[in-house]
C-alpha cells in the first residue's frame, strides 16, 4: 500500500476583496483529504474561494467526495468557489463522472480571479 505525502493548503487573499485562494500541492485522497476538511468546517468561507490544483497531481473518489460537499455548503451559503489548474488526470476524473458540469472551472487562478 502506498502512503500518500501529506496535502499542503497555502491560504492567500486573492486580488479582489473577498477572495482567498487556497493553494494545494500534493494528492488530495483519503489518507490526506482531514486538513482540508477541518479549513472548510472550521472557518466561514470567502465570498470568492479559488482552490488552486495547479499542483495536485491525483484526487480519488474521497477527495472528490470533500469538494462536493463543500461546493454545496458554498452555494447554500452564497459563496462562489471555482477550481483552478486542474490537471488532465483530475479533470479526466471530472468529465467521467459529470462534476465538471457542477463545479466551477478555470485554467488558472488569473482566469478564476478575472471572473469575478
Amino acid at each position: 500500500m502506498t502512503i500518500d505525502p501529506p496535502l499542503t493548503i497555502e491560504p492567500h487573499p486573492g486580488n479582489s476583496p473577498g477572495t482567498v485562494v487556497l493553494r494545494l500541492t500534493g494528492s488530495v485522497t483519503m489518507n490526506t483529504v482531514a486538513p482540508l476538511r477541518a479549513l472548510f468546517r472550521d472557518a466561514e468561507p470567502p465570498s470568492h474561494m479559488i482552490l488552486d490544483f495547479s499542483d495536485v497531481a491525483y484526487m480519488d473518489s474521497a477527495g472528490m467526495s470533500e469538494i462536493i460537499s463543500h461546493e454545496v455548503y458554498c452555494r447554500e451559503k452564497g459563496v462562489r468557489m471555482t477550481l483552478a489548474g486542474v490537471n488532465s488526470r483530475v479533470l479526466s476524473m471530472l468529465k467521467i463522472t459529470r462534476l465538471d458540469k457542477v463545479l466551477t472551472l478555470a485554467a488558472s487562478v488569473e482566469e478564476a480571479e478575472a471572473r469575478v
